[in-house]
């Protein structure tokens, strides 16, 4: 587990530009990604997310040159997931300039593509890109979802998670589809339910709506804490949320 807790800011990125909306729908224009990667860099950013949100429905590859020049401005680790179908789509995004990369419907749809990647690259490169949303269809409560929210599968999340684990994880996004772009805080019990069984660190998504959101998500176990929206307009800046942790009594960098 890390010492101190990362504050990332994620840019969904839709046709080259920074996107966002609620539950995954109803996107909206916020930004160009380099532009904003580089001020969140000034401003103290720990590392930096690219989603490309429409790569695995549009079945379409992440944009490389996209990759290339965040990461000839920004010096800090960068993860990139979206349209990630096999190893070699690893290695493009690795020679463009990604540290690590973020999988989630290919590897339900082909688990042994984490394997494979762990392999190959080491599993801190191989971030699993965790969609969830509460159900009572499972056991823990919590179901898997595919496509960015769109479509539900029947994995108990409590069960992938140890599953991607076994197959070499290297850490844990774990987003709340209920929660993403409603400004109502992190699902805490969620992430204290994946930290229970988690040996890798585990980062926070979805629900961010203020500085105090950060605090309770650390508290609930989160290494990392992720956000859009609130960074994207202003409303929080990165200094303000870890002034938040460093008040709580978190480690921050």
């Amino acid at each position: 587990m890390t010492l101190s807790i990362r504050v990332i800011p994620c840019l969904d990125v839709d046709e080259g530009r920074v996107v966002k909306g609620v539950n995954f729908s109803n996107l909206r224009d916020a930004g160009d990604p380099i532009e904003l990667a580089s001020r969140y860099y000034r401003d103290g950013a720990d590392e930096l997310t690219f989603l490309d949100v429409n790569a695995t429905v549009d079945n379409r590859s992440t944009m490389y040159d996209l990759v290339t020049r965040c990461a000839e401005q920004v010096f800090i680790p960068l993860t990139v997931g979206g349209g990630i179908r096999a190893v070699d789509d690893v290695a493009r995004l690795l020679a463009a300039g990604a540290d690590k990369v973020s999988v989630g419907s290919a590897g339900i749809s082909n688990p042994a593509l984490l394997s494979q990647i762990a392999e190959r690259f080491g599993n801190q490169v191989l971030v699993i890109s965790l969609d969830l949303k509460r159900s009572p269809k499972t056991a823990s409560g919590y179901l898997v979802t595919t496509h960015g929210g769109r479509n539900e599968t029947k994995l108990d999340a409590l069960d992938w998670v140890r599953k991607t684990i076994d197959l070499g994880a290297g850490e844990l996004l774990v987003n709340s589809i209920d929660a993403d772009g409603t400004r109502s805080g992190f699902d805490s019990q969620m992430i204290r339910d994946i930290r229970a069984i988690s040996a890798v660190p585990v980062i926070a998504s979805g629900g961010a709506g203020k500085a105090g959101d950060f605090p309770a998500a650390a508290a609930a176990g989160a290494d990392a804490i992720l956000a859009a929206s609130i960074f994207h307009e202003g409303s929080v800046t990165i200094h303000q949320a870890k002034t938040e942790l460093a008040a709580a009594g978190f480690s921050v960098r």
